[in-house]
């Protein structure tokens, strides 16, 4: 699990758009942090670091820690989040907070590793049927992906969403029996000939017909 993205933000008094356009000047963006049991709080955060936020891997589904001046440090994540449609710039985020020992469903991706051991026939290949996976964990506990080691993975036994393993206090929120891997034969298919529309086919050794006036 990586360390913990710390958000330096300050609490906003002053509300309204001239203000918010001075916050954007500034390089700031402007966010409403809510939940977690307590009231809501307006605040201002640099807006570098939310976008940095926003291109990881994990974009929306990052957990990080917001550290509001004067409010202490939660966990938040994305709710929602206004895009300028001609900068493509971050313009206002909605935060959730996480209240102590909170669970939260979140997509993970699956980091698939290693190869079959087994020998595979011909035009076998390995088949990702899930590439991401749905968990329910405290936003501290949430991991980067799920690893997933297909080095036993046989014709026969594909690996299932039961076979995965999380950290204790993880629920994994998909399906037992879904298939999260298995091997596909790939199989070239002979095709007929094809005749063209309208066309008659060749017949082979049938004679063609004599022509009128032909030798006698």
């Amino acid at each position: 699990m990586a360390d913990k993205i710390i958000v330096k933000a300050e609490k906003r008094s002053e509300f309204g758009k001239n203000v918010n356009r001075r916050l954007r000047a500034d390089g700031k963006v402007p966010v409403v942090v809510y939940g977690g049991g307590t009231e809501s709080v307006s605040a201002a955060a640099d807006l570098k670091d939310l976008a940095a936020i926003l291109r990881t891997d994990v974009g929306v589904n990052a957990v990080f820690s917001l550290d509001i001046a004067g409010e202490g440090i939660n966990d938040v994540i994305f709710q929602d989040r206004q895009i300028d449609p001609l900068k493509g710039r971050l313009i206002h985020a909605d935060l959730r907070r996480f209240a102590k020992g909170e669970k939260i469903e979140m997509t993970v991706p699956l980091n698939f590793v290693g190869e079959p051991e087994a020998e595979m026939e011909e035009g076998a290949m390995v088949s990702h049927n899930l590439r991401e996976i749905k968990l329910l964990t405290e936003p501290a506990k949430a991991p980067e992906s799920i690893e997933v080691d297909v080095t036993k993975l046989t014709a026969d036994h594909p690996i299932h969403v039961s076979d995965l393993k999380v950290d204790a206090g993880i629920e994994i929120h998909e399906a037992p029996e879904t298939v999260v891997a298995s091997i596909t034969v790939v199989k070239e298919v002979e095709l007929e000939p094809q005749v063209e529309e309208g066309a008659e086919p060749e017949v082979v050794g049938e004679k063609a017909p004599e022509t009128e006036g032909g030798e006698e």
